[in-house]
């Protein structure tokens, strides 16, 4: 009977370093003791029974994706996922790109050239700044342009004479 509970036990030590792996980056190290802790747990459960080895598989196979999924999802909103984590775009700020059908509103508006476009650079359209590709060739700094194509996300420009 103690068998089994060391098999329990080494499972559960297989989930907390799978856990752990997310956390601590061990270049596979921690997954190697994971496993090997799971192995030995099989053994066990296969050295009592092969029933009760086949249900350790069937064990195994469910809890290692459910602890990782699990993980996963818990590390972002740890204090150290939030501070290596990268955020998303900030939509109510405008920092994101707009969506195609924004995009598609804007043909025929009239921007400012901010950097120049070699063919692609950024345009002030009233306040929003957006990346263009230039019609033609190259485009000054500073230079008036009209927006003469959507497609996707992609802004066309051509210098308003």
């Amino acid at each position: 009977m103690w068998l089994l509970i060391l098999a329990i036990v080494l499972y559960l030590l297989c989930a907390i370093l799978l856990v752990i792996e997310v956390f601590v980056p061990s270049f596979g190290l921690i997954t190697i003791c994971a496993m090997g802790a799971m192995a030995g747990g099989l053994a066990i459960f296969f050295n009592h029974s092969s029933t009760a080895g086949w249900i350790g598989v069937f064990v195994a196979v469910v809890m290692i994706p459910t602890v990782l999924i699990m993980a996963y999802r818990l590390f972002p909103k740890t204090s150290f996922g939030k501070h290596v984590s990268l955020a998303g775009p900030d939509r109510a700020k405008g920092d994101a790109i707009p969506d195609t059908k924004q995009l598609e509103q804007m043909l025929g508006l009239t921007g400012k050239v901010i950097t120049p476009l070699r063919p692609v650079g950024m345009c002030d359209f009233s306040g929003q700044r957006l990346e263009c590709v230039a019609e033609s060739g190259y485009v000054d700094k500073n230079q008036v342009v009209e927006v003469i194509e959507v497609e996707g996300t992609q802004l066309t420009v051509r210098v308003k004479e």
